[in-house]
């Protein structure tokens, strides 16, 4: 693996490797690598011929009263990880390569970035879609890997990437947890010994939630109070949405038919946590896609958890 600090190296080398008939894998981060992370880059290594992932804590994400400073950074750490998950290249810009001065341009999805966590982060999912924007232009023609966690990321860059016409495929992956059913998120560092324990009634919620449904619940209304009384057992725990949506578009649902995002946020101590589900319905038949859990060198289904 190659670590490059700048536009010219990465574009220069995937330009070459397509040259020479290689399918590239693009793996866009903000770096304090977990096992959520490595998944992406195993993917993509498992699916393309060459494997970019890309390392940029991205300021214009990040609200002026949020965590830009205080965000997880382990360089050493993360090289170490894209590098035993066999990445070919590690692009780590600084600030001053991805926006060298003041920007005038930004991308925006109408819509979908109004709803669910864009409501608390008007600003969020612009830097997002921008800063996407870029890698997808620096990189080339591509498959780019993103994470189930992050639901509405997932779609939002869907929709803007077929909006303009990108070359890239968006491809998304299994939501990873920890044993215990949290959800692994950069952000977990920030969780003490009570909000670590308290974490963990986000991933309850989404089963009980799951568990109505196979019990026969299918008013969305209903399903959001089943699982916000759920969350609402812990002082720890302060809700900001539950929701119930369309995983493609994120319009609010009212009964469950077909592919619905079970999707929730919360604030635990310090710590903005984010978790969701999606759960499937046609007719009698119920699945719920819960994530998966790491074994070994292998993901399982994770288990799922008794009322």
């Amino acid at each position: 693996m190659r670590t490059v600090q700048t536009i010219a190296d990465v574009r220069s080398t995937c330009d070459e490797w397509r040259r020479a008939g290689a399918v590239v894998g693009l793996v866009p981060t903000m770096g304090a690598f977990h096992a959520g992370h490595r998944s992406l880059m195993e993917i993509a290594r498992e699916e393309c011929d060459r494997v970019v992932v890309s390392l940029f804590v991205n300021p214009t994400q990040f609200a002026p009263n949020e965590d830009l400073a205080a965000y997880p950074r382990d360089r050493e750490g993360d090289e170490a990880v894209a590098a035993s998950a066999c990445a070919d290249l590690l692009f780590a810009p600084d600030v001053a390569e991805i926006y060298p001065e003041p920007g005038r341009t930004t991308v925006h999805v109408e819509g979908l970035t109004a709803r669910l966590c864009g409501a608390d982060r008007p600003t969020h999912f612009d830097g997002v879609t921008s800063v996407v924007t870029k890698l997808f232009m620096i990189t080339g023609p591509c498959r780019a890997y993103f994470g189930r966690k992050d639901a509405q990321q997932l779609a939002v860059v869907r929709r803007m990437t077929s909006d303009l016409n990108l070359p890239v495929e968006v491809i998304g992956c299994p939501l990873v947890r920890e044993p215990d059913g949290v959800a692994m998120s950069s952000r977990n560092v920030y969780l003490g010994e009570e909000g670590r324990a308290a974490a963990g009634a986000l991933f309850r919620s989404l089963c009980v939630g799951a568990d109505a449904v196979e019990a026969g619940l299918r008013d969305a209304a209903a399903l959001r109070s089943v699982i916000a009384a759920e969350l609402s057992g812990d002082p720890l725990i302060g809700v900001e949405y539950v929701e119930a949506v369309d995983p493609a578009t994120l319009e609010p649902r009212t009964d469950l038919d077909g592919a619905t995002l079970i999707a929730v946020a919360a604030r635990v101590g310090p710590a903005r946590l984010i978790d969701n589900t999606t759960i499937e319905v046609v007719g009698a038949s119920v699945t719920a896609d819960l994530g998966v859990v790491a074994d070994g060198d292998m993901y399982v289904p994770v288990a799922r958890v008794a009322p």
